[in-house]
């Protein structure tokens, strides 16, 4: 969901979800940095909590 919210650099999904709005209120440049840091921190997570229940899964099985 939140990939689809970032600007686009050509329209499309990100106008849909106000990203022409966002574009001409001036502050967007710190509401894209923003967006990116949030994304980028929960991308992280889920590829941990990805990795942490492969891991239980492994060693559960076997013992």
């Amino acid at each position: 969901m939140l990939i689809l919210l970032h600007k686009g650099r050509g329209g499309g999904m990100s106008d849909m979800f106000g990203g022409g709005v966002t574009s001409s209120l001036g502050s967007s440049g710190v509401a894209e940095r923003n967006l990116n840091r949030v994304t980028i921190v929960l991308g992280l997570i889920w590829a941990a909590v990805i990795i942490g229940l492969a891991l239980i899964m492994r060693f559960s099985i076997e013992s």
